[in-house]
């Protein structure tokens, strides 16, 4: 099961805290690089001018934060 480490568990406590409905240029960055090193992809900055990928990107790091991920 992958969890997220100390201090990323952190930022992504203070991230899900926010109660914005835009993401500002840093939680951004913070999404990309979370979702890239948790599942294991290279890193990218999806396009902003459709939101679905990053929306994505954030459930999936929310069922790492929520259950873990299950690695087979």
């Amino acid at each position: 099961m992958v969890k997220f480490e100390k201090e990323d568990r952190i930022d992504w406590r203070k991230f899900r805290m926010g109660k914005k409905q835009h993401l500002s240029p840093e939680e951004f960055e913070l999404v990309c690089q979370l979702h890239a090193k948790y599942y294991n992809h290279k890193y990218h900055k999806p396009c902003t001018c459709n939101p679905k990928r990053i929306v994505q990107w954030i459930k999936d790091l929310n069922i790492i934060w929520n259950n873990g991920i299950k690695k087979d």
